[in-house]
Order: C-alpha cells, then structure tokens, then sequence
C-alpha cells in the first residue's frame, strides 16, 4: 500500500478514530491505513461542526445566546467522546506534574485527573464556551464548522513533524502520517473554512502557526515527543486560538 493514496474509505476510519458516533465494524486492512488517513481528519471536523450548528441553531430558537453556545458546545463533546478534552487535561497533569519524562508519560497515563487538569478543563471549556457565545452573538453560528475543521487539521501536523514519546498507545498505532496527506489536509480544513466563514477563516488560520511550533517544542521538551493526549490538547488549544482570531476579526 502507498502511504500518500487517498481512498474514500478513509473518511469512514477518520470518523471512528475521532467520534462516538455509531459506524460499521472496519476490517483490519481498513485500519492498517490510519496513517494515511489523517486527510480526512478536518472532513471529520466539518461533520461534528454540523452536527453542533444543528443543535445550536435549534436551540436559538428557545434559548439566549450564551445558552444555545453551551448546547452546541456540549454536543461536539458529546460527538466526540470528549476525547480531546480528556487529552488536554492530561497533558496539563503530566507535563507540569512530572519532573522528568518517564514520570509525565506515567502521569498521563493514569485515568485519574488532578489539579493541572481540572484547572485546564475548566478554562478550556470556559473559553471556548464564551467564544462561541461571542460569535453567535455577532451572527456567525457556521463558524462552528470552520472551528472543528481547522483545529483537527492540526494534529496530524504534530504527527507528522514529531515521533512518537511513547511507543504504544492510539498516537503509536495509527503512525506517523506522510506530509503529502498532512498537507491536503490543511488544504481541505482551509476550504471549510472559506465556505462556513469566508476569507477571516483564512486569516485566523495564520495563529495556527506559531500556535503548532510553540506546542511542538513543548512536547519535545516535556517528553520527547507526542502522545494520543498531545494530539487531543493540540485540537482544543487550536480551537481556542483560532476562535480568539476570529472574533478579534470581527
């Protein structure tokens, strides 16, 4: 198998490696092309966008602004499996409760959360609940899809600029993504963003820049690479970053 094919099964993969949503059973050789799969990782973003300006814009309907942005918020993570979100706080334990990479790779490991974590999920989730709310108040509900399209193109990018810190997990067993399907990825985030948002979807993407290299030399850092917990912090700090820029654009 070429790693830089693109088959339309992968989007199929991508949306079981990244959602809860109830899918057929996949084959193994199926599953053998997660690396090459990462292309459709912002398709996948622009579903879990749908789905939660579906439920926002009914609940528009009832409900203020600040409330409707919490339903389309609790959706996406409830679409997701709040997977990201668990990799976030994650991440916040182990690299600032460890003292060396061994520990921080243990500590996130552990199912349990401690203070770094709450504290990152309730920021997180704090802030991007008041972006959203900013950005349906200024009449832009579709920028939810640009959101979740452009922040999961950024993962394979940590993918596939660093190895793996641990040598197992879901980061290990997917591998490491070939820059061509990297690429086409951004390209395809980028234009789900232009049709959900226009050309300021193309701006704040520029944040996203700086954002990956500061991230990726703090994994390197912290523990010598990415992890599954990484790739998750990776999408909810992109989305925060790239919500920020819009409404600084608008």
């Amino acid at each position: 198998m070429r790693k830089n094919d693109f088959k339309p099964i992968d989007l199929l993969l991508a949306l079981v490696l990244l959602t809860r949503l109830p899918l057929p059973h996949l084959s193994k050789e199926v599953f053998a092309r997660q690396a090459a799969a990462v292309w459709a990782f912002p398709l996948v973003g622009a579903v879990v966008g749908v789905v939660s300006i579906f439920a926002g814009a009914v609940a528009l309907i009832w409900c203020p602004t600040f409330v409707a942005a919490g339903i389309a918020l609790a959706t996406q993570v409830l679409v997701s499996g709040a997977m990201h979100e668990d990799g976030l706080a994650d991440t916040a334990d182990g690299f600032w409760g460890g003292f060396d990479p061994k520990r921080r790779l243990e500590i996130m490991k552990d199912s349990h959360i401690g203070t770094y974590g709450v504290l990152a999920l309730l920021f997180g989730l704090g802030l991007r609940w008041s972006i959203l709310a900013a950005l349906f108040e200024a009449g832009d509900i579709w920028c939810l899809m640009a959101l979740a399209s452009l922040s999961r193109a950024a993962m394979p990018v940590m993918m596939a600029s660093m190895p793996n810190a641990r040598g197992r997990g879901l980061s290990q067993s997917v591998g490491r993504p070939a820059w061509p399907a990297t690429l086409v990825g951004l390209l395809i985030a980028l234009g789900v963003g232009f049709l959900s948002t226009g050309g300021s979807a193309i701006w704040a993407a520029l944040v996203l820049g700086p954002l990956l290299l500061g991230l990726r030399q703090l994994a390197m850092t912290k523990i010598g690479g990415q992890t599954g917990d990484v790739l998750g912090a990776t999408q909810q700090l992109s989305e925060i970053a790239l919500g920020l820029a819009l409404l600084a654009l608008l």
